[in-house]
């Protein structure tokens, strides 16, 4: 989702950033430097270089002394390795959202059902990633799993961006359809519902991915 100017500049830069990634505008495998990223994001060094650092722990970019920052190559087969890791660590998540969801996630979990229905109708496959991203705060934050929540981040900035690369529009309805049931799951305190369609959506992201390994 687009970073809020009450961020701090850190937070807006890595955000910028991983929209940039996610949606292949820095093409997977290309070089770039940390000046550019300055320049495309118009915020300071300082916060675009706290924010390349966070990317490269995450496996996103490669940090190559005098040669520039290397953007993560996309392999067909490691989207498969992402969604098995993601699994576990996704169930554990909407379980605990269903369980401890609070009055004011629930605004949170709406808005992000009616985006995603929007860009359905619309076919905006960005409107769509935004929804997904708000989606995943959301579920973090009702958890109240900071251990989980940290380590699921990167695994679905990850597979946002394979989904991206290799599904886009085409799989819109069905993906915001899986989206919804949990959502509809954890708003309603159902923590077996919530956990069960976390693993459906992941099961259906994994068939995707096995397609696209395949060839």
């Amino acid at each position: 989702m687009p970073p809020s100017k009450e961020a701090p500049a850190a937070s807006r830069a890595y955000l910028a950033l991983e929209r940039l990634i996610v949606t292949l505008e820095l093409p997977p495998g290309g070089l770039t430097t940390e000046q550019a990223l300055v320049e495309r994001t118009g915020l300071g060094r300082t916060p675009v270089r706290e924010a390349i650092q966070r990317l490269a722990w995450e496996g996103l970019v490669e940090i190559r002394p005098r040669a520039g920052i290397a953007v993560a190559a996309l392999h067909p087969a490691d989207w498969v390795r992402v969604l098995d890791v993601r699994r576990g660590v996704e169930v554990v998540l909407a379980r605990s959202a269903a369980r401890y969801i609070g009055r004011d996630d629930r605004g949170l979990f709406h808005d992000a059902a009616l985006a995603m229905q929007r860009s359905v109708v619309g076919g905006d496959v960005f409107a769509f990633l935004e929804a997904d991203k708000a989606l995943d705060e959301a579920i973090a934050s009702a958890a109240d799993n900071p251990f989980a929540a940290r380590l699921a981040a990167p695994l679905q900035t990850h597979s946002r961006r394979f989904w991206f690369r290799y599904q886009g529009t085409g799989a819109l309805a069905a993906s915001a359809e899986a989206h919804v049931a949990i959502i509809l799951a954890i708003t309603s305190g159902d923590a077996a519902a919530a956990a069960n369609a976390a693993g459906t959506l992941m099961d259906l992201l994994r068939a995707d991915a096995e397609k696209v390994a395949r060839g």
